[in-house]
């Protein structure tokens, strides 16, 4: 069951959320705080610290360079255009609910298609299933995320798992060569072009290179030629020439025929220089190129599908895995230095807590209840295991921040985490209820509608662990000592834990002889006459509020005729 909370807790458990959402590397990974929504279920609790205590330790902080490069990997059943299956008539049902293709029952409505597959004798043998049909649909998402693979190989190293992507990876290689021609294929255009540069540059260089010897005649025919643009009047007067071009293009059409695994026949032999590809020989190689390419990259794909299909769904769980990981990660750096508490019954106790909002929070020690011989702490002996602690003393002496921090305790021990204190014991409640003073809510409306909820918080049985601070704030003194005595004998009587906290104590003690009160008190003014308060409790002592310091500082601080007033009210205050 889950544990109740009242929206001031809710508003608690939910900041806890988010500081632990933010250490996350990937937003998928918040899912797993879902499974850890506080519970009052003392088996579940135990469940889930087993879990954290087996696995926090195993956490490292190199994990989080390797988390931050996993993607998703998903294998989509996309519609391929450039092929189509022939399959016998029996099967064209089950083939078309695939989704992958075309299908078809004959082999003529095939034309015009790149990759023409079949079950019945035609073209590349085939079963019907998506991965003999389409292996590239798996293998395209795996080699596109090789960075991913690569990472699930380093965290399966980290964390001693070991992992099936670098097995995987290792079959991938041999698409290597296919996939390097793939990219060829995308630049082709620019890659023709500067094969053409560089030719152009090479036969401009041969060309400055000649040296002539004419006759008159032949040299007045030759510029002849030359001026009406008749490059081929060299090529005529210099056949040697003329060949050393033809072996630089023959050179170049064989370097991109290996490089691209076709032949290549690109360039005029009748054009020498400048040397152009027209654009629709570009489009004819391009097009060869692509179907080449795709009968290949199906075939080895096929190939390697068929050794790396039974590794797939070990390698979805290790995807699933990283953000546990990640999760566990996150949890480990929001809970550094915290301590796993004790199951105890009877009452809520901690050692040196620390709030997790403040910023170098003073450490506390508090306990409602009964508390273990371990509670040793100073004033601890003045707990006799009351179930019901009125908490007075110093305006701004941080009663609120432990109202707060017992809230945050309690949330992260019941959501199984480890918690901000050195050492903790807490009892699985049923409902937990915070009752934050409303600074800005007085009146008989805000009066009714917080007396509502403490009443509600009241009705039932149960483990109840029931905060609240200074109700008396919100009606008038007299009235906010017979309604808290009420409240809290009804509570006492109920066996419920409640700390409330009030200027009342004295009053409040002599209504309610079986509840304890605590006290924080101001030791003084410090040089810049600001409190100086200890914010630790001292047990079953009543806290002093701080009017008389507050004037004193205000006497000290005060010239002329505000200094003598404030002045004399010091003197009624060390009077009594």
């Amino acid at each position: 069951m889950t544990l109740k909370l009242n929206p001031e807790a809710k508003a608690i458990y939910r900041a806890i959320r988010e500081e632990i959402k933010r250490w996350l590397v990937l937003p998928g990974s918040s899912v797993f705080l879902d499974r850890f929504e506080p519970t009052s279920e003392r088996d579940e609790i135990l469940r889930r610290r087993d879990y954290f205590r087996k696995n926090l330790p195993k956490i490292r902080a190199e994990l989080r360079e390797q988390i931050a490069k996993v993607k998703p990997i998903k294998f989509r059943r996309d519609y391929l255009h450039d092929r189509i299956l022939i399959v016998d008539e029996s099967e064209l049902e089950r083939a078309q609910s695939l989704g992958l293709c075309e299908v078809s029952t004959g082999l003529e409505e095939a034309e015009g298609y790149q990759l023409v597959l079949s079950t019945v004798g035609y073209g590349i043998d085939v079963e019907l299933t998506p991965s003999q049909i389409a292996p590239e649909l798996y293998i395209m998402p795996l080699w596109e995320n090789k960075e991913t693979l690569e990472a699930l190989a380093k965290i399966g190293e980290l964390t001693g798992e070991g992992s099936v992507a670098s097995e995987i990876l290792r079959e991938l290689n041999e698409l290597g060569e296919v996939m390097g021609k793939r990219k060829l294929l995308d630049g082709l255009e620019e890659l023709i072009a500067e094969k053409e540069r560089e030719l152009n540059e090479e036969i401009a260089e041969k060309l400055e290179k000649f040296s002539l010897t004419l006759s008159g005649k032949e040299l007045l025919d030759f510029l002849g030629e030359l001026k009406a643009g008749n490059y081929e009047a060299i090529f005529r007067h210099f056949g040697e020439v003329e060949g050393e071009i033809i072996d630089l293009i023959n050179e170049t059409e064989n370097e991109l025929s290996e490089m691209l695994g076709i032949t290549v026949e690109l360039f005029s032999r009748e054009e020498l220089y400048p040397v152009a590809v027209p654009p629709e020989r570009v489009e004819m190689l391009r097009e060869e190129l692509d179907r080449e390419l795709k009968v290949e990259l199906y075939i080895r794909s096929r190939e390697v599908l068929e050794r790396i299909m039974p590794l797939l769904p070990k390698l979805k769980e290790e995807l699933g895995r990283v953000y546990e990981l990640d999760f566990l990660l996150a949890v480990k750096d929001f809970t550094e230095g915290f301590s796993f508490p004790e199951l105890w019954k009877g009452g809520i106790a901690f050692i040196n807590g620390r709030h997790l909002f403040i910023e170098n929070p003073q450490p506390v020690s508090y306990a409602v209840g009964k508390t273990p011989d371990e509670f040793s702490v100073p004033g601890a002996g003045d707990i006799g295991g009351e179930r019901v602690v009125i908490l007075t003393g110093a305006n701004s002496g941080g009663k609120t921040s432990l109202l707060e921090l017992m809230t945050q305790i309690t949330i992260l021990f019941h959501m199984g985490l480890p918690v901000p204190a050195e050492k903790a014991w807490v009892e699985p409640l049923d409902e937990l209820f915070f009752f934050r003073r409303k600074r800005s809510a007085y009146g008989a409306g805000a009066f009714e509608t917080a007396l509502r909820s403490f009443v509600r918080a009241l009705k039932g049985s149960g483990r109840k662990l029931i905060l609240i601070d200074e109700f008396e704030a919100i009606t008038e003194p007299g009235a906010a000592v017979k309604i808290i005595g009420e409240l809290l004998k009804i509570a006492h009587e109920k066996g419920f834990y409640v700390v409330i906290v009030s200027h009342l104590g004295e009053d409040l003690k002599k209504e309610l002889p079986f509840a304890r009160v605590d006290g924080i008190e101001a030791k003084g003014l410090d040089e810049n006459l600001n409190l100086i308060v200890d914010r630790q409790p001292v047990f079953g002592k009543l806290g002093r509020s701080t009017p008389e310091l507050i004037v004193e500082s205000l006497a000290r601080r005060k010239r002329g005729k505000e200094r003598e007033i404030f002045e004399r009210i010091l003197r009624a205050f060390r009077q009594e």
